[in-house]
């Protein structure tokens, strides 16, 4: 929820109405008082006190101050009753009589006062222009606040509901999705209307109406220029407002990741140049603007003074140590010089002060606003870019500017998008060799990849083989097509690879029907591995019988002990492969589960390197010399990897099996004999102890070798 923004728009509004406030009321009431004298003395409506000396003859005229107030009272009408401005307060020494000359001065000062309708008329209509332009202004802002709010109040309605984790329709959302975008120039529009009207208005004044005096002109043109820069400065100023809040704040709680890796924008690209130029317009140039008008505001010309001559000191408070140019020339030679009374001093200085708090508002505002714009995505982009050298390639930037920073994030998201496709590709790749060259034979070979490896790279290791065969495939793979033998085999190898690999092995090679695995780490893992493969066997014959296919059996043969792995080959065909006579053996003893009638053998080196041998149920089967071997090995079955039944009778009979055993090593064949029959009747099944028994049958009656010692020599490969 902290993350959700506030929509502003009211706000943005507000605080603009009140900035142009502060730029145009105080220029505005300097102008009054600027100007005020001036009209006042126009008028007559100065205090106006006329002292007629003729001797000791004195007549005091006064204009009474109700009186001036009910004229002012009386200016947006269109008469104005003269006989107000009757004077007042005649104070006449009756001792003396008033002579033709005092008489004549008193008459024209009445006939000054004496205005006519018409000339009042005129004035009181240019003073109600200046009236009826700020009416109308703030007339028209306040629909301008009530169009903002209708415009503004779904997004406001979106945001609150969005902190909230409110449900929002779909209506709501493309509303925003729709003018989102587009909600700065819009609301500016909206604001701006009435500043917009008011302008028009006033060039239509200053066009196409008179003004009863230069003066009154003079001042709705001033006034007029001061409301077209602060417009210019409130439009700036709100559209950029809601531009940052809307590309910084808003963009990505309404636009999805995806659609957020491009622009966004349907203007034209920009250019950051273009975006600082405008900040520095806005921050200088146009706070500058209002500096240098209230600079020409408080200047006054020499002019203005009335004089028609002036004495030297009067010239020289003026000019002060450049009075000597000024010396022999006449008043009227610079009348057109201006110069600062202490009134327009205070002028000037409340019109700099207003323009410097102007720009330290606007820097504030624009440098926070470039800075975002800038910095910001820059930034953002440099924290996904660091991500993305981690490792995290599912990383991007959000493109919210529209110029060279905007094309930048969009060219990273790109980059970055075919990057993380290409590892993704490489990864494909390496998991596809992996397939092929198992990764834990990189491991083997301290190589990271598979493009590190070369001809002629070993390692010695020991390892436990693992070596599974199909039992009389040849014969059943005889029935079926090519195309179904690739089936069948695929369906039975996908069976047993995840066996080899969730025990923590790997196939170092598929040789026809057969599975030759290597594990590293424990001889469990590969004794679990063949238990397991004998369990997948038997739901892999359900489904053969369920699809009317006859059902396959396999033996499993496991040895321990140093191996070589490397990669043999030549220049255009390598392989990585295993080499070691364990291998071999490996082979053998899984071909001995054919003639023992088991399910998993293991040599004693496998049976010695077990934790814990409890965990398991075996037996011991021979001692053997295979194929290719000048060694005897001691095999052991272990049970687990039979039906059920199967290893409860084989248990039961695992203590009379084992004195057998003994007795036959012993050549004591008779009662080796018995008890192999004596096992074979309890347990049909066990091959191992039928085959004694016909070994026990042979040596009773042909009796045994020349030093015989019990090994069985096993010439042929099974």
């Amino acid at each position: 929820m902290k993350n959700i923004p506030k929509f502003f728009g009211f706000r943005i509004y507000f605080i603009s109405t009140l900035l142009y406030l502060f730029l145009v009321m105080p220029i505005a009431g300097i102008l009054l008082v600027k100007y005020g004298p001036e009209w006042l003395e126009k008028n007559n409506i100065i205090n106006d006190s006329t002292n007629i000396n003729n001797d000791s003859k004195t007549i005091n005229v006064r204009f009474s101050v109700d009186s001036i107030a009910k004229v002012f009272a009386k200016i947006d009408t269109s008469e104005v009753d003269m006989k107000m401005l009757t004077p007042i307060n005649k104070n006449i020494d009756r001792d003396t009589d008033i002579d033709t000359d005092t008489v004549v001065s008193l008459n024209k000062k009445n006939e000054q006062a004496d205005i006519s309708e018409d000339s009042v008329e005129t004035d009181v209509n240019n003073k109600g222009r200046f009236t009826k332009t700020i009416s109308l202004l703030f007339r028209t802002l306040i629909l301008s606040f009530i169009l903002g709010m209708v415009f503004n109040m779904p997004f406001n309605k979106y945001f609150r509901k969005k902190r909230k984790k409110r449900f929002i329709s779909k209506k709501l959302f493309n509303y925003c999705k729709k003018f989102i975008l587009k909600s700065p120039i819009i609301n500016v529009s909206i604001f701006l209307f009435p500043f917009i009207l008011n302008i028009f208005y006033m060039i239509y004044v200053i066009i196409y109406k008179d003004f009863v005096d230069d003066l009154t002109r003079r001042f709705y043109l001033h006034f007029f220029f001061i409301s077209l820069v602060s417009s210019l400065l409130l439009g700036m100023f709100v559209y950029f407002w809601e531009k940052h809040r809307v590309h910084i704040k808003y963009i990505d709680h309404i636009y999805s990741k995806e659609e957020l890796k491009k622009r966004i924008f349907n203007l034209k690209v920009g250019k950051i140049r273009n975006r600082l130029w405008i900040s520095s317009a806005m921050t200088t140039l146009l706070p500058l603007a209002i500096v240098v008008f209230y600079l020409f505001l408080s200047v006054t010309t020499i002019k203005e003074l009335g004089l028609s001559q002036m004495s030297s000191e009067q010239l020289k408070i003026l000019f002060g140590k450049y009075i000597a140019f000024f010396s022999n020339v006449d008043t009227n030679d610079f009348e057109s010089f201006v110069y600062v009374n202490a009134f327009d001093t205070m002028l000037m200085f409340i019109g700099i002060f207003t323009g410097i708090a102007i720009s330290i508002i606007y820097i504030l505002f624009f440098v926070n606003w470039t800075t975002s714009y800038i910095v910001g995505p820059v930034k953002e982009l440099l924290i996904n870019m660091q991500k993305t050298g981690r490792g995290e390639m599912d990383q991007f930037g959000v493109v919210r500017t529209n110029d060279e920073i905007g094309e930048l994030t969009e060219g990273y998201n790109e980059m970055s998008l075919k990057i993380r496709n290409y590892i993704d590709r490489i990864s494909r790749i390496n998991k596809a060799n992996s397939r092929f060259v198992p990764n834990q034979f990189l491991e083997f070979l301290e190589k990271e990849s598979i493009e590190d490896i070369s001809l002629g790279d070993q390692v010695q290791k020991e390892m436990t083989v693992l070596f599974s065969d199909i039992r009389s495939f040849t014969s059943i793979s005889e029935e079926m097509t090519p195309k179904e033998n690739f089936d069948f085999l695929n369906k039975y190898l996908g069976y047993m690879e995840p066996v080899i690999r969730t025990n923590s092995g790997f196939i170092d090679k598929y040789i026809g029907d057969s599975i030759m695995a290597l594990f590293s780490d424990n001889v469990e893992n590969a004794i679990d591995a063949a238990i397991e493969i004998r369990q997948k066997l038997t739901e892999f014959n359900k489904l053969m019988i369920q699809n009317g296919k006859p059902v396959i059996d396999n033996g499993i043969g496991i040895h321990s002990g140093n191996l070589m792995l490397g990669i043999i080959g030549g220049e255009g065909r390598i392989d990585g492969t295993v080499i070691s006579d364990s291998v071999n053996l490996t082979a053998r003893l899984e071909g001995l589960t054919k003639l023992y009638g088991a399910s998993i053998i293991i040599s004693e080196d496998v049976l010695i390197r077990i934790n814990d041998p409890g965990q398991y149920n075996y037996r011991f089967l021979d001692i053997v010399k295979v194929k290719g071997k000048k060694t005897a090995v001691y095999i052991f079955e272990i049970l687990d990897g039979d039906k059920t039944d199967n290893i409860k009778l084989k248990l039961e009979t695992k203590s009379v099996f084992a004195e057998a055993i003994q007795l036959y090593k012993n050549l004591d064949f008779e009662k080796a004999l018995n008890l192999f029959e004596k096992v074979y009747k309890i347990n049909k099944d066990d091959k191992a102890a039928a085959l004694y028994i016909k070994r026990c049958e042979y040596f009773c009656a042909h009796g045994a070798p020349d030093a015989w010692d019990g090994i069985e020599i096993m010439d042929d490969k099974f």
